[in-house]
């Protein structure tokens, strides 16, 4: 394993930056879901703390996800209304709690089933499209706090917004509200941080330890302030980071919550934290796939492991008020970006959450979302490179449309439907594509030649509907060879009905040869490669082990 601690230059301003980026983000998240402000705070603590140490991951970031917001609120809701109608938000959110235990549990158990291998099955061009989608959203959705509008901070995931608008109408409404302070205190920003990507600059070295995006927090709280007094120039407290500040009554342990256990052996609880787990796991393997991507190193994440680690985040989540967490790209990028080398990164940024909400909320409080904005333009900029498009179109067709279809539905609707529609429309593709790959047929060239059909190496049940096609348009009286001499792997499938081609033959006069034979015996070549693995270790490993390393 990597030292932890060996890039530390790398990793500490690494986390400040995340952690710039994760306190708005997470506070949005809690509001969009309806949950009390902490609880998206809670979540971003566990998930750069806990969930960061048992990860496998370098560079992944997990805190609350918006694509889980709607379930969230569903769920208090549904939660907290009893039989007659009348709702009680804290029972409800109690409630709710205890599905997330269950639901981190139930990620846990897919860990141990080894279900991490799923997020291995979505093809390139569908990540790539997520990656420039959330690149181009980030992008969309800061401009109404670059210009100063106070808007409902709803993460960066949904079109629709618990307003009633939607990302395009709200920054059309943002125009017509223009906050000059915040306007200026963005383009300074945005000067700075393109300063700070300068070649020149980087051979600095003060300005290698100390990062742009540290400076532009700096110099909007000090410009907001000088800023403060001058008419029309006044910056609201929607458009300031804002940290809920423990009461003077409880204190700051008075901000936890736990959860209502007098049903958690209901349907109701059960169904909620099953969807929990499915979608959380769903959306982590996804940014998992996403972010190894963006790694410069490319180390692969153990998917087993991830899983494991986020279910045993979501149950200390959920024991003390939290939302549910998942790996998530915005801050995973960010991380990526800002040089971010080992876990250190994100555990600093939890550390640096807990931290700032126990002691210098008032401090927090004063950051400018329209610095944050700056910093997120560069953010998704990286993510969206025109070169990334032009890229993907010079691959063709079958890798373009996909990409594009892809960006499209996570622009319009939110980040698990649009990859929904992009991979249906990627698998419709391949299958497609596959009606003429299974096989290569060459027709007769002379008078009495035969027609002759040579598999490929694998043939599966997706080559049926060609290979059908194709020996049905054989005529009567002809003669055929169907060549599997170089098939590793042909489907039953595709056996039975090459069989009742066989039969038919014989009804209609066709002179058929089949050269070579179908060994149902064969060995899976995967299969096989595990146990010469495994037959080669002489040391026993226990299941544990064998999850926490897949």
């Amino acid at each position: 394993m990597k030292d932890i601690f060996s890039n530390l230059k790398n990793d500490l301003p690494a986390g400040i930056v995340v952690f710039l980026v994760a306190v708005p983000l997470c506070l949005g998240i809690a509001l969009a879901s309806g949950a009390p402000l902490f609880s998206g705070i809670i979540a971003g603590i566990v998930g750069g703390t806990v969930v960061a140490l048992i990860s496998g991951s370098n560079i992944g970031v997990s805190g609350p996800a918006a694509g889980l917001a709607v379930i969230v609120a569903d769920s208090i809701t549904q939660l907290g209304t009893n039989s007659d109608g009348v709702y009680d938000f804290e029972r409800g959110f109690a409630l709710f709690l205890s599905a997330v235990v269950l639901g981190g549990i139930f990620q846990i158990i897919l860990a141990f089933c080894k279900a991490g291998i799923i997020g291995y099955y979505f093809p390139n061009s569908v990540i790539k499209g997520m990656l420039s989608a959330i690149g181009i959203i980030i992008i969309l959705k800061q401009i109404p706090h670059a210009l100063g509008h106070d808007v409902i901070p709803d993460g960066v995931e949904s079109f629709f917004q618990s307003d009633g608008e939607n990302t395009f109408t709200e920054i059309w409404i943002s125009l017509g509200d223009i906050n000059p302070a915040a306007v200026i205190i963005t383009l300074i920003s945005m000067i700075i941080l393109i300063l700070w990507e300068q070649n020149f600059m980087k051979r600095i070295k003060l300005f290698q330890l100390i990062q742009g995006p540290l400076v532009v927090v700096v110099t909007g709280i000090i410009l907001s302030r000088l800023l403060i007094g001058m008419e029309g120039f006044n910056l609201a407290q929607d458009e300031m980071v804002t940290i809920p500040i423990a009461s003077e009554q409880g204190g700051f342990t008075n901000l936890f919550t736990t959860p209502d256990w007098s049903r958690i052996f209901s349907f109701e609880i059960i169904l909620i934290g099953i969807t929990i787990a499915i979608v959380a796991s769903l959306e982590t393997l996804l940014c998992v796939e996403a972010t190894d991507k963006l790694d410069p190193e490319k180390n692969v994440t153990p998917t087993n492991r991830e899983l494991l680690a986020q279910g045993t985040g979501n149950v200390i989540s959920g024991l003390i008020g939290g939302l549910p967490i998942t790996q998530v790209i915005v801050r995973s990028s960010a991380n990526i970006q800002s040089g971010g080398k080992t876990k250190m990164s994100a555990f600093f940024h939890g550390i640096l959450i807990l931290f700032s909400v126990m002691l210098i909320p008032g401090v927090m409080n004063m950051i400018p979302l329209s610095s944050l904005a700056a910093i997120l333009f560069l953010v998704g900029y990286k993510l969206a490179k025109p070169s990334l498009f032009r890229e993907m179109k010079a691959k063709g067709r079958g890798q373009f449309v996909p990409f594009m279809i892809t960006i499209l539905g996570i622009i319009f609707t939110d980040l698990l439907i649009g990859i929904g529609i992009g991979m249906a429309v990627a698998v419709f593709l391949i299958l497609r594509k596959n009606l003429n790959t299974p096989f290569s047929y060459v027709e007769k060239h002379e008078e009495g030649g035969p027609f002759i059909i040579e598999l490929s190496e694998n043939v599966t049940f997706l080559n049926k509907a060609s290979i059908l096609q194709t020996l049905n348009m054989i005529p009567d009286n002809s003669k055929v060879v169907i060549d599997i001499t170089k098939s590793k792997y042909v489907h039953p499938d595709v056996i039975e009905i090459i069989s009742d081609f066989e039969i038919h033959a014989k009804n209609t006069g066709i002179e058929l040869t089949i050269k070579g034979k179908f060994d149902e015996n064969k060995v899976n070549p995967v299969a096989h490669f595990r146990s010469k693995v495994n037959n080669g270790n002489n040391k026993k490993k226990s299941y544990w082990t064998t999850v926490f390393n897949s």
